[in-house]
């Protein structure tokens, strides 16, 4: 699968935030998008996904050659994109193993087997260091903001997609988590052949990984592009002087 992001332009209301973004992503590779509050990193993630609120002023987001821009969201999860919130919302009333097995059903032409389902998310609990017992609550009802992050990454697990979409899931953990979560990412992207964005403001989470390819947005716009040797030197002189 093949993501492709054509000089993309993206307006909230009345102020333009992204003024010709280009990227693009296939199924396996690992990219990393950096750069300060306000730059458009988030707004890239959820316009890709179909954010009803953000509107497409120019350019395209094309999936294997075909555009995406008139589908809904569920359209394009069904396509195998994922994306990962950076702030997960509470839905009392809707259990998390349900949530799991309607997701799948929807995405899938098969009914998902519950037994399996279970088996399934139990070994991803244990990898996440997650406590199994939040998995009986409703989604995400009562979690700290850390297991939260930890339940985006089990459902990406789950999912399976061919490209995830994963908007700061460092933020929230402590340093042992922060390891914990890297390790999952690496591990689940590389056992599916995944491709992975990853949207971060810190290099913390990246100790533990090896980005192919590192995009640095400032002011609605990609500013500089390298390998993990740029989130080296942006650790050294900050985004002023690349941006």
């Amino acid at each position: 699968m093949i993501l492709e992001i054509n000089d993309l332009k993206v307006s909230a209301g009345e102020k333009e935030i992204l003024k010709g973004i280009n990227l693009k992503i296939k199924s396996g590779e690992f990219h990393v998008l950096m750069g300060p509050n306000g730059s458009g990193k988030s707004t890239l993630a959820k316009t890709i996904m179909g954010h009803p609120g953000l509107k497409i002023t120019g350019g395209n987001i094309l999936v294997d050659g075909e555009s995406i821009v008139s589908l809904p969201p569920e359209n394009r999860a069904k396509l195998g994109l994922f994306l990962q919130f950076q702030n997960p919302v509470e839905i009392d009333g809707v259990g998390f193993i349900n949530f799991l097995k309607s997701a799948l059903d929807s995405t899938s032409e098969s009914t998902t087997n519950i037994k399996g389902l279970i088996s399934e998310v139990n070994k991803y609990t244990e990898s996440l260091k997650f406590d199994k017992g939040v998995m009986g609550r409703t989604l995400n009802k009562g979690l700290s903001g850390g297991e939260k992050k930890k339940a985006e990454i089990l459902q990406m697990a789950v999912l399976k997609p061919k490209i995830a979409l994963l908007d700061e899931p460092d933020s929230g953990l402590d340093i042992d988590a922060i390891k914990v979560v890297a390790q999952n990412i690496n591990e689940i992207s590389k056992a599916q052949k995944t491709g992975l964005l990853v949207i971060t403001h810190y290099s913390r989470i990246l100790d533990y990984m090896e980005p192919q390819f590192v995009h640095v947005i400032n002011d609605g716009k990609i500013v500089a592009e390298g390998g993990k040797e740029l989130v080296a030197k942006l650790e050294k002189t900050g985004y002023g002087e690349i941006v």
